[in-house]
């Protein structure tokens, strides 16, 4: 395949499971709605947090794509770790 494509597939996979653990986080952790856990995080600053934490699954499609020697999509997951790394530290500053 193409090293663009497999880029481009670990990415979306990480910002799928980026969602997802988010999500999860969410509704296993918090006693509101997800709307409204995530509209009370951004008003007390906790977005950032909120994405680290989803951002744990990202370990697990990482390691998944090392495992079995798809180095490419792990890139693309290492990828969308590190543009959520950003927008945390976007959350942080401003």
């Amino acid at each position: 395949m193409d090293v663009k494509k497999e880029l481009l597939i670990g990415f979306i996979v990480g910002i799928i499971a980026n969602t997802i653990g988010t999500l999860l986080y969410i509704l296993l952790f918090s006693e509101l709605g997800i709307v409204e856990t995530f509209e009370a995080a951004v008003k007390q600053g906790h977005v950032g947090s909120l994405l680290a934490l989803g951002a744990i699954l990202n370990l697990i499609a990482f390691f998944g794509f090392l495992k079995i020697r798809r180095d490419q999509r792990a890139k693309g997951v290492l990828i969308a770790t590190i543009l959520t790394a950003l927008a945390i530290l976007y959350y942080k500053i401003f």
